[in-house]
């Protein structure tokens, strides 16, 4: 009888193996940028910024950064694990080289960040193209979520302040294009403010609308097909007044703060005046009625604005707060959208909580702290990880399809991205070979393959 020694086998560790590959399924990744031309949109929007005899191209060094942001990176210095296969992510640029660029592109204020949102806006249209009718356009229609991200700091950066949450950092303003049930979201705004930025800044709000529908199809800049959701941040005067401008056009659903004068507009709805609250499937959500609300309330806003306020039994352990009535839980929220029954409408606007999970998915994406120091460098790493955050949503969209495609960025990189592989060289040619006995082998070997398929940019 043996005895035991351990839960685990004991294995001896040495150097020197050869032609192991670490991080092989972020070759998924570089394939996506490739097959959607990121590569060359970035070399070329940042081609004034390369200096002369120049060794690294400015595009590789900030897909690069991009790329080690994807696969778990938190900092500029990360990018040495791809620096360690130059078989799989090629030749990458040494860290004070990284650190240059960022400077660089820092001092080049608004037209660096201008140039970068340009090429991510047309490299942005040709992915949904690619996508087809999994594009988040499919059904004719685009849903921008904005909402703010508290970003903590740990030390005195620049226009770090303290939070309404009584915490000490920044606090971005982000958009992010829903791609639904069936997929996730693709970031399309990042406004960097000071940590005191206020929740219900309208100019905020606005300028983060702006660059939200720069980075979309030209289509979708202006009309009814584009909708525009907030929390009770953006229900003020003044965007949705912008909102709503004439020549806009814009379909909104924004949240809004039960004010004093709302609540006594509740108290005095009939009982026959409320309707059930619906589920996605079409089931009646239980314990939650809306209705819609009308007079003195919407006096003072844009023309056609609807004013819906749903009321549903509190979670057990929740406390009322002073708006709420009858023991119920009180929210209301603006909407412009006509023939369309309250309860769709509210189950829409419901909807918009997808934005905590991609916000989620920002914080495990470089978003968790800002590494840098002046306000100008983390703006540009802002973009970094708005770049990043669009290879781990192009790449499902365009390659995975079933549970794998609603996977969050965590869990991509535990299953796939973090997979080894033998790199075996013959002729002229580079092959990965997985292992075979990883249960998600196959999930990466379809997702190139599918990838593959695809028509090469240009």
């Amino acid at each position: 009888m043996k005895k035991r020694i351990g839960s685990y086998p004991r294995v001896r560790t040495e150097g020197g193996g050869r032609g192991v590959v670490s991080q092989a399924g972020g070759v998924l990744l570089v394939e996506t940028i490739r097959k959607t031309g990121l590569d060359r949109a970035i070399s070329a929007a940042l081609a004034p910024w390369r200096k002369s005899r120049a060794v690294h191209d400015p595009g590789k060094i900030l897909l690069d950064v991009a790329l080690a942001v994807a696969l778990g990176g938190d900092c500029l210095a990360d990018v040495g694990m791809l620096r360690a296969e130059p078989a799989v992510f090629g030749p990458v640029a040494s860290d004070p080289t990284v650190s240059r660029l960022i400077d660089t592109l820092a001092s080049g204020g608004k037209r660096a960040l201008a140039a970068i949102r340009t090429a991510r806006a047309e490299v942005r249209e040709h992915v949904w193209t690619l996508a087809g009718e999994k594009a988040p356009d499919a059904d004719g229609q685009v849903v921008v979520d904005l909402d703010g991200v508290l970003v903590i700091a740990h030390s005195e950066k620049q226009d770090a302040a303290a939070t309404w949450k009584k915490t000490f950092g920044h606090h971005p303003l982000m958009g992010f294009v829903d791609h639904g049930q069936g997929g996730s979201g693709e970031p399309v705004a990042g406004l960097l403010r000071p940590g005191n930025a206020g929740s219900n800044t309208a100019a905020d709000h606005i300028e983060a609308a702006q660059l939200a529908l720069k980075q979309l199809p030209k289509k979708y800049r202006r009309g009814r097909q584009t909708l525009i959701r907030t929390d009770s941040g953006g229900g003020t005067h003044e965007f949705v007044d912008w909102l709503a401008a004439r020549g806009r056009w814009l379909s909104y659903s924004v949240g809004m703060t039960i004010t004093d004068a709302i609540h006594q507009a509740v108290l005095k709805v009939p009982a026959s005046a409320w309707t059930v609250a619906v589920e996605p499937g079409g089931h009646i959500r239980d314990g939650a009625w809306v209705a819609e609300l009308d007079g003195d309330c919407l006096k003072g806003w844009p023309k056609g604005m609807r004013l819906i306020v749903r009321k549903e039994r509190p979670h057990p352990g929740a406390q009322l707060r002073f708006t709420d009535a009858d023991g119920m839980r009180l929210t209301c929220f603006a909407t412009n959208t006509t023939h369309t029954p309250i309860a769709a409408l509210e189950l829409r606007h419901r909807q918009r909580a997808r934005a905590e999970d991609r916000i989620r998915a920002a914080r495990a994406t470089g978003l968790r702290n800002l590494p840098l120091h002046d306000m100008a460098q983390n703006q540009i790493w802002l973009e970094i990880v708005q770049i990043a955050l669009d290879l781990l949503a192009w790449m499902p969209m365009l390659a995975l399809t079933g549970k794998p495609r609603l996977w969050e960025p965590r869990r991509l990189r535990l299953r796939l991205f973090s997979t080894a592989a033998q790199l075996v060289t013959t002729g002229r040619r580079r092959i990965l070979r997985l292992a075979h006995h990883w249960p998600w082998s196959g999930v990466i070997t379809e997702a190139l393959a599918r990838l593959e398929a695809l028509p090469n940019p240009g």
